[in-house]
């Protein structure tokens, strides 16, 4: 298994450290560089690239120092390029990234922003998603519709089952809470929302997570229509939980 190191910053934000290759990494979504440079430092690694999702401070904020640092390239959305500080590439669908042996499809799930793209590579088992697939959730509608996020869920369902899931937020538990009023019935749904509660009480982290229990388990990934995703949607925004 490709390791994939996490990376907390902020309140519930999660930079990712994709260990490509021996003593090599890509960053994705650095929120804050000092966090990013100090786990480097710590595991030995040496940083080639960034990879970053989408233009929200949070995703991009470490970028010029940790490049500065590093001299290391910034890949990203080629339609938020003009918002976000030092890309060297600006990538869209059907781009590719290659890191060592690991060639990362480039998909534009656009809907929490309007340029929104995610990474997966499939020799590693690995979706870098941003803000647009969360466990048992999915991101606002900042910029796009339903129809956009129905779109984008689309294109994350038909990944194999096994991939692993590196969003960028702990958001877990009250994602959670939201879903099983969702799906009242949903056994494997209870049955995570009650792992979910012994982690995070524990101060664990829920993430990663494979997309298998997604499809299990999460309403919007879930949801049969782009009216049903909206919804629940406009259920969650409001959701005190």
């Amino acid at each position: 298994m490709v390791p994939v190191h996490r990376v907390p910053a902020f309140t519930d934000n999660y930079v990712w450290l994709f260990e490509y290759a021996a003593g090599r990494c890509a960053v994705v979504d650095p929120a804050d560089a000092a966090p990013v440079l100090a786990a480097v430092e710590r595991l030995g690694l040496r940083v080639s690239h960034i990879l970053n999702t989408h233009w929200h401070p949070d995703h991009v904020g470490g970028n010029l120092a940790i490049r500065e640092a590093t001299g290391c390239t910034i890949i990203g959305p080629a339609r938020e390029q003009p918002k976000i500080p030092g890309i060297d590439r600006a990538v869209d669908e059907g781009d590719t990234v290659t890191l060592g042996e690991h060639r990362g499809n480039v998909l534009f799930v656009g809907a929490h922003t309007a340029g929104h793209i995610a990474f997966h590579f499939p020799s590693a088992s690995a979706l870098f998603c941003g803000d647009t697939l969360f466990a048992m959730g999915c991101g606002r509608l900042f910029e796009g519709t339903a129809d956009d996020m129905f779109r984008a869920m689309a294109k994350l369902k038909a990944l194999p089952p096994e991939t692993r899931v590196f969003c960028a937020h702990e958001y877990t538990l009250s994602n959670a809470r939201f879903a099983v009023t969702v799906e009242p019935d949903n056994a494997a749904l209870h049955a995570r929302f009650e792992a979910v509660q012994k982690a995070r009480a524990m101060d664990e982290p829920t993430v990663p997570f494979t997309l298998a229990e997604e499809l299990a388990t999460n309403p919007f990934l879930r949801a049969a229509s782009v009216a049903e995703l909206a919804e629940r949607r406009s259920a969650k925004d409001v959701f005190k939980g």
